[in-house]
C-alpha cells in the first residue's frame, strides 16, 4: 500500500496524485480547502505515488504499475467505493492509465496540464536530476546548508526538489537522503527519447475508452498541452471537457488555487 495523507472525515471521496519530484502533501492546500472548515465536505487522500514520498521504490518504472498501485491503495482506503481522481503531470498520467485499467473505481477524472502521449525525453528536468546527485549528502550539515549548496536559481524550484531531502539519526548525527527514488529517475532520464516517463504506455490502447465524466485542466501559460492533443484526449476520454485556467503555469493548483478550488467542487457536486 502507498503512503497517504488524508484530510476531511466526510463527503464524497478524492484522490490527488502528485508529478514528478513532488508528494502526495503538495496538494495540502487544495484539500484542505475542498475538506471545509469542519472537514464534512469532501474526504480527500493525499497518494505519494511510487518511487516518491515515503511510499516504496520500485525495480522499474511503468504507468501500468504506478496505476495498479494507486488502485489497490484506493480500494483498501474504501473498500467498494468509487472515487473522483485528481493528477498532476506525472500523476496525471497515472489517473488516466488508473481510469483506463479500473474503470470502475473511477467515479470522474480530473486531468491536470498533461495529456496522453509521449513528451519525448525528460531532457527539461536533466538539470534538476544533475544537481539533486552531485550535492555530497555525506558533507551536510543541516538543511540550510543543502540550501546554500544547492545551485537553483528559482527559489520555487529549490524548495520543491529540497523538499525530497530527509535526515535520520545514525550513530548521533544526521545523515540526510534523497526519498525520491532518484536512481531509478535519473537512469529513465538517460534513455533519451526512450524515456518511459516522458512517454505514454501503448498497452491501453487494447482498453475501451473511459466512459466517465473527465475535466481536462490546462496551464493557459503552460506548453504541456497542444492544440492538436484534444483529439487524442478524446479518443481515451469521450466525455473529457477542457477548461484552460489563464496566467497559470504548468504547476496550475499553485499557480491558482482558488480556481482549481472552484472547478474541483463543481466535479464533486
Amino acid at each position: 500500500m502507498l503512503n497517504t495523507l488524508s484530510v476531511g472525515t466526510a463527503g464524497p471521496r478524492i484522490a490527488f496524485l502528485h508529478g514528478l519530484f513532488g508528494q502526495g502533501r503538495n496538494w495540502n492546500q487544495i484539500a484542505k480547502a475542498l475538506a471545509g472548515p469542519d472537514g464534512t465536505d469532501a474526504r480527500c487522500l493525499l497518494v505519494d505515488l511510487p518511487d516518491h514520498g515515503r511510499s516504496p521504490w520500485s525495480d522499474e518504472f511503468s504507468f501500468e504499475g504506478y496505476a495498479d498501485a494507486v488502485a489497490q491503495t484506493l480500494q483498501e482506503v474504501a473498500p467498494g467505493e468509487s472515487w473522483t481522481v485528481v493528477g498532476h503531470s506525472l500523476g496525471g498520467k497515472t489517473a488516466m492509465v488508473l481510469a483506463l485499467q479500473h474503470p470502475d473505481l473511477v467515479d470522474h477524472l480530473v486531468v491536470v496540464d498533461i495529456a496522453p502521449k509521449d513528451y519525448g525525453s525528460l531532457e527539461r528536468f536533466q538539470g534538476y536530476i544533475d544537481e539533486m546527485r552531485s550535492l555530497p549528502l555525506d558533507e551536510i550539515g543541516s538543511r540550510s546548508d543543502a540550501e546554500a549548496r544547492f545551485d537553483e536559481s528559482d527559489p520555487g524550484v529549490k524548495a520543491f526538489l529540497l523538499q525530497n531531502l530527509r535526515s535520520e539519526r545514525v550513530d548521533g548525527r544526521s545523515q540526510w537522503r534523497w526519498q525520491v527514488n532518484l536512481d531509478l529517475i535519473a537512469a529513465d532520464a538517460a534513455l533519451g527519447h526512450e524515456s518511459r516517463i516522458a512517454g505514454w504506455p501503448s498497452s491501453v490502447d487494447g482498453l475501451a475508452p473511459y466512459p466517465g465524466p473527465v475535466l481536462w485542466v490546462a496551464g493557459g501559460d503552460s506548453p504541456y498541452i497542444d492544440r492538436e492533443d484534444a483529439e487524442t484526449m478524446r479518443r481515451y476520454f469521450p466525455l473529457a471537457r477542457q477548461f484552460t485556467i489563464k496566467g497559470a503555469a504548468h504547476w496550475v493548483h499553485t499557480d491558482a488555487p482558488e480556481i482549481m478550488v472552484e472547478a474541483l467542487r463543481r466535479v464533486l457536486a
